[in-house]
């Protein structure tokens, strides 16, 4: 049962004083409400620290694409925003619903914190109750399975792709034209796209490092303006993310345009092709680079716009995984994703298996 001083209207009245002042003054703000709600869901050591992970918490409940991006931007919880001023926020809001500021303001910002005092609500009255793979501090799960005649260990974030950390590189889902999505979108290459610019005090971009070398790739391929074959994978740096410890991202082309519409095909047999190519550049990357690459980080491919169940996409990635390491490869194998949902399937998806051990992972933070 939430207390009786956790309701809808003081959370959302305190919503609007942390869009106001911004993450990073949080501590020089009395916000006993969201206090409260946090102290009872999180393990954080301070009182600012406990809020953001409610915040997050309850962001990552809401429903993937412009709702969830309009609050990522609106409480500086998007990756680079939270030094952003209030207004720079706003504006960034403002653009994922392609309306003025002036308007955002007085209609969808409204019903956006609305929405994340509603997740607030149902996590503090027991609809959110910590469990596998839904938890502040459990960002970060150690999975034991065969592969071949050997025991190997893979490693589950749960988290948004773009909070990884120490991973050398991460595989960003493409599409057949290796065209980036506009960086304000949700989508997993979306937010590399927007991780590894390099904005201004402001939110201006600077330098959108990605989409120059995807397009360098293609002219040097010869394969500007035409789809290249399903399973290709392009390499490139990874811009501002080098500074996380994140080196490379492998865009993999498995999405299919359907000609005339909005929306892609995606085949489980493409994935599987592309994941077998990312592990194959892997290795011929892996000495180009000091220390050498070795690990490598993978979404669930086709899972979002592909409208792929999880559990086809998982088996369709840990297909290619599974024959590789089941020759002996060393890599260090990594998967990403944003709701305990898929990091439950993610964790029954290989034959054999062993016993989930729930553990942060050394070394690395979301």
């Amino acid at each position: 049962m939430a207390p009786p001083s956790i309701d809808h209207a003081s959370i959302l009245g305190e919503l609007q004083a942390v869009r106001r002042a911004g993450l990073l003054r949080l501590r020089d703000r009395e916000l006993p409400v969201l206090e409260s709600a946090a102290a009872a869901l999180t393990t954080a050591r301070t009182r600012e620290g406990a809020v953001e992970a409610l915040l997050r918490r309850a962001v990552e409940r809401l429903d993937a694409g412009t709702l969830r991006t309009a609050a990522e931007y609106t409480l500086g919880l998007a990756q680079g925003t939270r030094d952003w001023a209030a207004s720079s926020r706003r504006a960034r809001a403002a653009e994922v619903y392609r309306v003025s500021e002036e308007r955002f303001r007085k209609h969808h910002e409204v019903m956006v914190l609305g929405q994340v005092a509603d997740r607030i609500v149902e996590l503090v009255e027991g609809d959110g109750e910590p469990g596998e793979g839904d938890g502040v501090g459990g960002t970060h799960r150690s999975v034991d399975v065969l592969a071949g005649d050997r025991t190997v260990r893979l490693t589950l974030h749960i988290h948004p792709v773009d909070l990884l950390r120490d991973v050398d590189v991460v595989v960003s889902p493409a599409n057949t034209h290796l065209a980036l999505p506009e960086p304000y979108k949700s989508s997993v290459s979306a937010s590399l796209r927007r991780a590894a610019s390099d904005r201004g005090v402001t939110g201006d971009l600077l330098d959108d490092p990605v989409l120059d070398e995807l397009r360098d790739w293609t002219a040097r391929h010869g394969t500007s303006g035409r789809p290249v074959v399903p399973g290709t994978v392009a390499a490139t740096g990874s811009g501002a993310m080098a500074g996380q410890g994140v080196r490379r991202i492998y865009h993999a082309a498995v999405a299919r345009p359907r000609a005339g519409t909005n929306d892609y095909d995606v085949l489980p047999a493409d994935i599987t092709r592309a994941t077998s190519r990312v592990l194959a550049l892997l290795a011929e990357e892996h000495d180009r680079h000091s220390p050498p690459l070795r690990s490598v980080c993978f979404p669930l491919l086709g899972s979002g716009r592909g409208g792929l169940p999880y559990r086809v996409s998982a088996a369709a990635v840990w297909s290619a995984v599974e024959a590789e390491l089941a020759r002996g490869a060393r890599w260090d194998v990594h998967f990403v994703v944003r709701t305990p949902e898929a990091a439950r399937v993610v964790e029954r998806i290989p034959a054999g298996t062993r016993p989930v051990r729930d553990r942060s992972a050394p070394g690395r933070s979301a």
